[in-house]
Formats: structure tokens, C-alpha cells, sequence
């Protein structure tokens, strides 16, 4: 995906928010309920799957989990996308609740498609306009600018080549620099949440594929290197330590062949639908008898799953919005969707069933709001949202997320690891029934008494007879 400040500047807005000399050493403890929270600074590197923690070496993010806490797999809203994801993030919803499926679209309200790119006007998605405002469920209260931003309808261009360091010193300008942010702490407000985005290592990982670790491993130490300049330039600015970071990703990724191809062409012709997304997951509108086109992709491919829109699963979240086609086509893992030929068009993909674990990020995060040293082994996607804004102190906007397991991340929160708890009940209870046999067992026992018998005697007049039948 193409670099994009998405959200937001990273240092100077931040520095609206906070006051102060540069402090070495631990976070400090959570504001009293009294003072505002600290500032939130949101990072996501797009593409970044769960087990490069593991398969690679990262030393600047290993260094920021281990002051905090690692969420060593997140598992992500399907489909397992760029745009939704995102959006997931900042919106606590999922793909059916807040309306972006895909990066491409079909709406059959405005009888418009849904691209990537500048547009006239606010793209509508269910809880209402898409500014990051809104989006974010941030409310602008108690005189306090809680998003600044760089969105996608910015005007400034965007180079890949820029230097990430140059980067953020362009943010930094673009963000009107000491000046306006001077006038702004005079007015008292402040500069809340903020969000930066990189498009590695899901560039390289679409174009190399996973599997090739000689181009991974550059890919992430780019990654971790910006990792550690972001650390450093907080510190430079007396920030660390006084601003929650949370590190995350959209999605994971998997290896893809020319060997795992499944042509739509070989199916039906093209004549019988209107092709909306393509790729792991399709969107078809169908132009003809849509049961006789569902019966066909049914049939299709042995690794291809075709679901009618009311027949998709409800663990997907995926079917209760209008933009969602009459039939969607998923493909299992690594395996492509084309319409023709013999191209493959990427060598690593996504998008694939958000229950693979190749398709989860991970989550990472550390400042005064954080554990330190606390291992989580998964956590839903949505719940980052009302984990964000139990750290912002503001009301979270209706969301399917729940803050009860993340609240487990929090400083100061008492948290039950229910499957550690279950291990050791049912470890107690098998030490107790042990010791109870054992016991029984070695109990000391004295002589058996002989058991006592009486003999049955007859009575007066009865004689013994032992041939006597049974029976008359």
C-alpha cells in the first residue's frame, strides 16, 4: 500500500499536549483523575503479521514491548484488508457495522463505486461522515482538540523515497510547527490523539511473498529502524515516557504461486456478472438469474467458497450491509481469484478468512497508561477502540468491541488470566484426588477377623432333604 500519513503528525502535536523538561528513566504512574490523560500516539505498519516477531530480529520493538505490554496476536475484523481494518481500529466496528468492505466498493443507494483516491465530498459510513473525528469517537470537549490529522484528501504529495526522518520533520511543518501549536496551548487546547502509518512491510510482502527472507528481513529492519527513530525523537523532545504508543497492524499476509490460480472464466462467462473486488475475497452483482450464477460459482473450484449474501457466516460480521454484493467468493489460503490467464498478481497476498492465524498483526504498546513486561496471547481487533478511549478519558460511541479483556494492559488494573486460573483449579483438584488415594492406600490395616457363620436350623417336625425339588 502507498505510504500515508493517514492520521496524523507525530512529534510537534504531541508537544501541544505536554509540558516540560526531558525525563529519563520509567513511565511515569497514571494521571490523577483530576488531570488529563496523557496524549496517545497510534503507529500501525501495514502488513505486519504476528510471527515476524518471532521470525525476524527486532530489537527497537522488542525493546518498546518489553517496557510494555505485546499482544502476540490480534485477531482482525475479515476481510482481512487494509481499509476495514483501519477503520476497525479507530472505529471499534466491524466490516458490516461501519460500512468500508474493501478498498473497491459498489453502493446501491447513490449507485456509485468505492475507490481508493480524492473525492468530492465525505465518504458515508455508518455511524456518519468519515473524518477522523468522528470515526475515532473522539468528542471535542473540556477544550480540547483531541485528532489532528493528515487524511487522504491532504494536498500535499506524498514520495516514497523521502526518508523517514524527512518525513516526520515534513509532518511536523505541515502541522503549522511552533507557532500555531503556541496559540493553541494559549487558547488551551490540546492536541490528544494522533496516528502515523507505513506501508512496510506490506509492500514488500506483496511483492516478494512472505517466504522470501532475504527481502523480509530488509523490509522489517526498515520497520524496527523506524520503530527506534520514533523512540528517540520522543525522547529527544522530552516525551517518552509521557506518551502513550501503541504499535499495531491491519493484517498479516501469505505466500501466494502460479500454482494456485482460480480462473472465474473457467466457471461462467463474464456476460453473467458485474465484477466489483477481486482477489482472495470477490464481489460479484450478478446480471443474470442470480441463482443460476450462484449455482455455477458453487460448483467452481475445490478451493473456492461461494456464499449467497444471507448464507454468509455469522462469525465474518460481513452480511448485514447494503453494500455487500449478492454473492461473495473466498478463497482458501493462498490462493488468487483472477478472471483470466496465467498472471499472478502478487506473490504474497491478504484478505483471506480472519481466522488464519497468518492473517493476524500483533499489537504492541508502552507509556505511563501501560503495564510493564505484560504478555497478552490474543485480543480482538475491535476492542483497541474502547481501550483508546478509556486511555483518552472520553465516552466511546456505540462500538462492537469490549474493554474488559484489554483492560488487562492497563496500569494498575488487576486482570484474571481465566485459562491460567481453569489450569490451576483443575491442577489443585487432580493434587487433592492424588493425595486422597494415596493416602487410602497407605493406611495401615490390621489382621482380617474370619468372617462368623451361623447355620440355618430347620424347625421342629422339618426333615433335611437335599433331593427335594425345586419345583412341583
Amino acid at each position: 500500500m502507498l505510504l500515508r500519513m493517514f492520521l496524523g503528525s507525530i512529534i510537534s502535536v504531541t508537544m501541544a499536549a505536554t509540558n516540560g523538561q526531558q525525563e529519563h528513566g520509567p513511565p511515569h504512574p497514571p494521571p490523577s483523575p483530576s488531570s488529563p490523560p496523557p496524549p496517545l500516539l497510534l503507529v500501525s505498519f501495514d502488513g505486519f503479521r504476528a510471527d515476524y516477531l518471532w521470525q525476524y530480529p527486532m530489537p527497537n520493538l522488542e525493546l518498546l514491548y518489553r517496557g510494555g505490554v505485546l499482544v502476540e496476536e490480534l485477531t482482525n475484523i475479515f476481510s482481512t484488508k487494509t481499509f476495514p481494518n483501519h477503520y476497525s481500529l479507530v472505529t471499534g466496528l466491524y466490516a458490516e457495522s461501519h460500512g468500508i468492505l474493501a478498498s473497491n466498493m459498489y453502493d446501491a443507494g447513490p449507485q456509485q463505486d468505492l475507490q481508493p483516491g480524492p473525492r468530492p465530498g465525505p465518504l458515508l459510513v455508518e455511524p456518519g461522515p468519515a473524518s477522523v473525528a468522528h470515526c475515532a469517537g473522539l468528542q471535542l470537549q473540556h477544550g480540547r482538540r483531541h485528532v489532528a490529522r493528515l487524511g487522504r484528501g491532504h494536498r500535499q504529495p506524498h514520495r516514497h523515497a523521502l526518508p523517514a526522518l524527512q518525513r516526520l520533520d515534513a509532518v511536523r511543518r505541515a502541522s503549522g510547527q511552533s507557532q500555531q501549536l503556541a496559540e493553541g496551548q494559549r487558547a488551551g487546547e490540546r492536541v490528544m490523539f494522533t496516528a502515523l502509518y507505513w506501508e512496510e512491510p506490506d509492500r514488500t510482502g506483496h511483492k516478494y511473498g512472505p517466504d522470501n527472507t532475504s527481502a523480509m528481513t530488509q523490509a522489517l529492519k526498515e520497520v524496527d529502524d523506524h520503530v527506534g527513530l520514533l523512540v528517540s525523537e520522543l525522547q529527544r523532545a522530552g516525551l517518552w515516557g509521557r506518551v502513550n504508543v501503541l504499535v499495531t497492524s491491519d493484517h498479516g499476509m501469505t505466500q501466494c504461486s502460479a500454482q494456485r490460480l482460480i480462473r472465474l472464466d473457467d466457471c461462467l462467462h463474464p456476460n453473467n456478472y458485474t465484477l466489483v473486488d477481486l482477489a482472495p475475497v470477490t464481489a460479484l452483482l450478478p446480471t443474470q438469474d442470480a441463482d443460476k450464477v450462484f449455482d455455477l460459482l458453487d460448483k467452481c473450484h475445490p478451493h473456492m467458497t461461494a456464499y449467497q449474501k444471507k448464507a454468509i457466516p455469522d462469525r465474518l460480521h460481513y452480511r448485514n450491509n447494503p453494500r455487500v454484493q449478492p454473492i461473495i467468493l473466498l478463497a482458501d489460503e493462498g490462493w488468487m481469484i483472477i478472471q483470466r490467464g496465467d498472471l499472478l498478481p502478487t506473490l504474497g497476498n491478504h484478505g483471506y478468512d480472519n481466522a488464519l492465524p497468518s492473517m493476524h498483526p500483533f499489537l504492541a504498546a508502552s507509556g505511563p497508561g501501560f503495564r510493564q513486561g505484560y504478555r497478552m496471547s490474543g485480543l480482538q481487533s475491535v476492542d483497541v477502540y474502547p481501550l483508546m478511549c478509556h486511555l483518552l478519558g472520553v465516552a466511546p460511541a456505540p462500538h462492537n468491541g469490549s474493554l474488559a479483556k484489554a483492560r488487562c494492559l492497563l496500569q494498575g488494573e488487576g486482570c484474571l488470566d481465566v485459562a491460567l486460573v481453569a489450569g490451576v483449579v483443575v491442577g489443585v483438584l487432580l493434587l487433592l484426588t492424588s493425595v486422597t488415594c494415596l493416602f487410602g492406600l497407605m493406611r495401615p490395616r490390621g489382621p482380617r477377623r474370619p468372617l462368623q457363620f451361623r447355620r440355618l436350623h430347620l424347625e421342629e417336625g422339618e426333615e433335611e432333604d437335599d433331593d427335594e425339588p425345586l419345583l412341583d
